[in-house]
């Protein structure tokens, strides 16, 4: 990236929150902070009205704006890809936000990126199994995720009733920390009132949410990445899966779902937590021999079963054929 389109980028940084501190400019375009100060202080010197507060950062000064912002054909193309997982991985509410904002990226392309946008949508796909593709149904409402978000960042106590999976449906008050997505669902993550503890509420099972804007305070909240850690100990919902695989069966994909991946040399050492051992002892069939299972022993016993039902199925119809 040359000077002058990299001056372009910092403005545009600037401009995406309130202050965007000296080391996220020099992180994302892999420069000095020496060159950062020199690239702040040439956007100045153009006219550009840039603010500064002592060890937090740098802001645009209130009124500014850059003119609309054109996008590349690359970046539009990204844009298209985030789309196609938004409609696979995304609530109807998110995907609805989405669709929007889609319209106005294409709104400002040119005739030629316009162009191509629509000559690559049809070429590229995404095959993955996904709920959010069923039809709507009344215990299924798919619009949660949109207010969730809204509640996280503003520090709102949710209300909503909740199906655990077991079906019994509680009432519940919830003080929202974040929102991430593992074993094919999005889940809510907060301090629930009624349990006086966190939990991890899955969307797919909240039946009903309001948002009662009213603000909550901080009760020394952990973060994501901490609950993250130590929630699936606390989670009867959820079992520890440990699997290791032949690196070569793999041929370089990722294992999506995984919570955690420990390279062994010619063999990987991945850890899932999932709340069906049928589900993922499925999967593990397409690796055969080339997945070797740790824990928990329940596994094992799924898979044996499994093979035993394939192997009654072709046995059987194997043996129909020779007496036809």
């Amino acid at each position: 990236m040359n000077r002058l389109d990299r001056l372009t980028a910092i403005l545009i940084q600037l401009q995406t929150k309130r202050i965007v501190k000296a080391e996220e400019i020099s992180s994302r375009f892999e420069i000095s902070l020496r060159t950062v100060y020199r690239d702040v202080k040439s956007l100045m010197e153009a006219g550009v009205p840039i603010g500064s507060e002592a060890g937090k950062g740098y802001f645009i000064v209130d009124g500014y704006h850059l003119p609309p912002v054109m996008f590349t054909q690359d970046e539009a193309s990204s844009m298209l890809v985030a789309g196609k997982l938004v409609e696979k991985m995304a609530d109807k509410s998110v995907r609805t936000a989405f669709e929007s904002a889609m319209h106005k990226i294409k709104s400002v392309l040119n005739e030629s990126e316009k162009d191509h946008i629509q000559n690559l949508e049809s070429h590229i796909e995404i095959f993955l199994r996904s709920k959010y593709e069923a039809k709507e149904r009344e215990d299924f409402p798919d619009d949660f995720m949109t207010e969730i978000q809204r509640a996280v960042a503003k520090k709102q106590i949710l209300k909503i009733d909740y199906s655990n999976i077991e079906e019994e449906l509680t009432s519940r008050e919830v003080e929202p920390i974040g929102i991430f997505y593992y074993s094919m669902a999005w889940h809510l993550i907060g301090w629930c009132r009624l349990r006086n503890g966190y939990r991890d509420f899955r969307s797919d099972r909240i039946k009903k949410l309001v948002n009662t804007e009213k603000t909550f305070e901080a009760r020394n909240l952990v973060s994501l990445k901490e609950y993250y850690q130590s929630m699936f100990h606390s989670n009867k919902d959820l079992i520890r899966v440990v699997v290791t695989f032949d690196k070569a069966s793999l041929r370089g994909k990722p294992l999506y779902g995984s919570i955690s991946q420990v390279d062994l040399g010619d063999k990987v050492r991945a850890e899932f937590m999932m709340d069906s051992l049928i589900s993922i002892g499925r999967w593990l069939l397409m690796y055969g021999s080339h997945a070797e299972i740790e824990e928990p022993e329940e596994l094992k016993t799924v898979m044996t079963e499994l093979v035993e039902e394939l192997h009654e199925k072709y046995v059987k119809e194997k043996s129909e054929l020779l007496s036809n």
